[in-house]
């Protein structure tokens, strides 16, 4: 079973020691710096593939993969660091878990954590002309609430089958409208970062 997974995978099951002597460099005949750009395209790959399910997540883990590729693999004691570091990273990337904390409400709730985390760059996209009600949901508890209520929203009124389904996105879209002020370019950046996600 070993066999059939990514190179990613492999560091998560077994360590990046074995994964690199059982993947990257069956035959030994590799460079420290032709296994270390093998593990940093394994990561930049995962990192391009799932970035959609979780932008703000993503973009974090991004910025660490670029930390990654600067570190130096100069000596034997660099290189270690370097393998210990990608190891690290590819756990985060597995684990899906970002540097912020969440509020507890949040836990174990993997799709509303993802809207929390997503919310002020949605906002962002649309700070002209926003209503007080929108602007002000990104303070205080006020995220948490709305990130809960969108979820909410989706767990009770998304008809089944909705991806792909014209008419069924239109009633998942009308069901988010008034929880984003009636804002229909929050809604359709909304709409496009829920549809990434698996759990709805």
């Amino acid at each position: 079973a070993l066999g059939e997974l990514s190179l990613t995978e492999l560091i998560i099951e077994t360590g990046i020691h074995d994964a690199i002597a059982r993947k990257l460099n069956e035959k030994g005949k590799l460079s420290r710096n032709a296994i270390a750009e093998g593990i940093i395209n394994n990561v930049r790959k995962t990192i391009i593939r799932d970035q959609l399910t979780d932008p703000q997540f993503y973009e974090q883990m991004s910025k660490l993969l670029d930390d990654l590729i600067q570190q130096s693999r100069s000596d034997a004691a660099a290189y270690e660091e370097f393998l210990r570091n990608a190891e690290a990273l590819v756990k985060r990337l597995a684990s899906k878990q970002s540097d912020e904390d969440v509020p507890a409400a949040l836990h174990g709730k993997r799709e509303a954590t993802v809207i929390y985390n997503n919310l002020p760059n949605i906002m962002g996209m649309v700070r002209r002309g926003m209503s007080e009600v929108i602007e002000s949901s990104m303070e205080d508890g006020r995220r948490l609430e709305l990130a809960l209520r969108i979820d909410h929203v989706m767990r009770e009124r998304a008809p089944a089958g909705w991806r792909g389904d014209q008419a069924r996105e239109a009633q998942v879209q009308n069901a988010l409208f008034p929880l984003l002020n009636r804002n229909r370019q929050a809604t359709m950046a909304l709409f496009e970062l829920i549809k990434n996600q698996p759990g709805y």
